[in-house]
């Protein structure tokens, strides 16, 4: 085999594994709702906020105790695109660490918290 011949095959291989890789992932993605949906949407119904960061470490593997759900939480991005600084919303609320929930009593709880925790907090029935 000569040079040509062989980055021919590299190349076509490495198409090959693109076109698998896409095809997997594609596959795998679930289209009906989340095991979480409902209490993420419970969550903000019963006046929970989840104030967080972008660029906070901790607000990200909060997000991922949700899953795919994550996106329907009741979260307030507080930091400024630059991560610099802090947006006047939560500058308001005096939000001094991320992740912070706010829930509909003025309570506050700071940290990584568990789902556990949230669901008593809100009374929100957390699924099994």
């Amino acid at each position: 085999m000569n040079n040509k011949n062989i980055f021919i095959l590299i190349i076509s291989l490495l198409i090959l594994g693109t076109i698998a890789t896409v095809l997997l992932q594609s596959s795998s993605v679930s289209t009906g709702p989340s095991k979480y949906d409902e209490f993420a949407q419970c969550l903000k119904g019963r006046g929970a906020v989840f104030y967080g960061a972008f660029w906070c470490p901790h607000c990200k593997t909060q997000k991922e105790l949700f899953g795919s759900s994550a996106k329907l939480l009741p979260y307030v991005e507080c930091s400024t695109f630059d991560g610099q600084n802090q947006l006047q919303i939560c500058k308001d609320k005096k939000i001094e660490g991320y992740p912070t929930w706010e829930f509909s009593d003025e309570t506050r709880l700071s940290g990584e918290i568990s789902l556990e925790k949230l669901a008593e907090k809100t009374s929100c029935l957390l699924p099994l």
